[in-house]
């Protein structure tokens, strides 16, 4: 992380916050020293954020400074906020980590009055979290490899108790609402194939590259359900 993203990091942290906070809570927040913190909040003064400090208690923003609200009506307010906790409930750590972030983000910018509203009606909406390391892992190596678009191996156990080892060409991941799946293209069947992920026994990304044919994309496996499917989706 630049000296320039933390110095954004730490705004939006205070900005979260409607009391002080520490400087060990901060800097333990950024992964950084009490001293770098301590100078990156002098940087934060000096270039005219308005930051108070009292020893023994923290820093805070001042009561006064604020950011444009976002144009968001409460109901997309509360849509956004369900959506971080869906996926701070149902994803891989990685994810909810990003998705923590997303939070404080939005957080930081919600007018008193929707965040009076926000905290008094949490209990509207509850997400378990139960098995949620089982349900998604492999996920953020899955992701990445997605990403790179990087052939994997599989060690698979399907519903019978059956195993198998493929080497597949992962796609994309779906949530059924009880698991996560991998989609990918078998290179042992020659099609697509459904694989969840806490079946997965164990998993490798192969370091080689693949490239797909239309027949064998992500978008072609969901036209093969839905024929109305607009690929400008993706």
């Amino acid at each position: 992380m630049t000296k320039s993203e933390r110095l954004l990091q730490l705004l939006i942290l205070l900005r979260a916050r409607r009391t002080a906070v520490t400087a060990a809570v901060l800097a333990g927040r950024l992964r950084v020293s009490v001293r770098t913190l301590y100078r990156d909040i002098q940087s934060l003064i000096l270039s005219g954020v308005p930051i108070e400090g009292e020893a023994g208690v923290g820093y805070r923003l001042r009561r006064d400074s604020f950011l444009p609200p976002l144009m968001f009506d409460d109901r997309e307010i509360e849509a956004l906020l369900l959506g971080v906790r869906m996926v701070q409930g149902w994803a891989d750590e990685d994810i909810g980590t990003a998705a923590d972030s997303a939070l404080h983000k939005i957080r930081s910018v919600l007018p008193e009055r929707m965040l009076r509203d926000q905290e008094q009606q949490k209990s509207v909406f509850l997400v378990p979290g139960h098995q949620r390391t089982e349900k998604s892992r492999f996920g953020a190596r899955i992701r990445q490899s997605i990403r790179a678009r990087e052939t994997v191996w599989l060690d698979y156990c399907d519903e019978q108790g059956n195993s198998s080892q493929r080497s597949i060409y992962p796609l994309g991941l779906i949530y059924w609402g009880a698991a996560w799946t991998l989609v990918a293209w078998c290179r042992l069947r020659e099609d697509h194939r459904l694989f969840r992920l806490d079946r997965i026994r164990n998993l490798a990304p192969s370091g080689e590259t693949f490239q797909i044919e239309e027949h064998q994309t992500l978008q072609a496996y969901i036209r093969r359900y839905d024929p109305t499917f607009d690929d400008r989706a993706f």
